[in-house]
């Protein structure tokens, strides 16, 4: 991830609220379920440790990084965000992209072959005059 991404992924997150707590049980088996499951419909999350963790929190976040895919964004305080690239919702975006597209170049084509047809039918007139 390149600074200009992080950063920018930092700004999205600061608007963010916290959707994950983690607490004196630390991270378990069902919570990184779950953040997966937030990270594949999000891509971007935001995680609050509780005082009552006891773990560090860059070792937390390099943990659940490490279990669930995810690049560490930013740890700031008792906050960790996480970032994952959803490949479907890039790959949809791409087919929604190319379908825009291809609806302004049919538009195009039917204007210029509209516009051939008026330019015939002026044609015809002038000759028949």
């Amino acid at each position: 991830m390149t600074s200009k991404e992080r950063a920018n992924l930092k700004g999205q997150a600061m608007k963010l609220e916290s959707i994950f707590q983690i607490g004196k049980t630390g991270v378990t088996p069902q919570m990184v379920d779950a953040l997966r499951d937030a990270l594949k419909a999000r891509e971007l999350i935001k995680i609050n440790v509780l005082k009552s963790c006891d773990d560090g929190i860059p070792e937390l976040a390099r943990i659940l990084s490490d279990r669930t895919g995810a690049e560490i964004v930013q740890t700031i305080g008792r906050k960790i965000i996480l970032y994952k690239k959803n490949q479907q919702k890039e790959e949809k975006k791409k087919a929604a992209i190319k379908r825009e597209l291809i609806k302004k170049t049919q538009k195009k084509v039917m204007y210029k072959e509209n516009k051939n047809r008026r330019d015939k039918k002026t044609d015809r007139r002038k000759i028949s005059h």
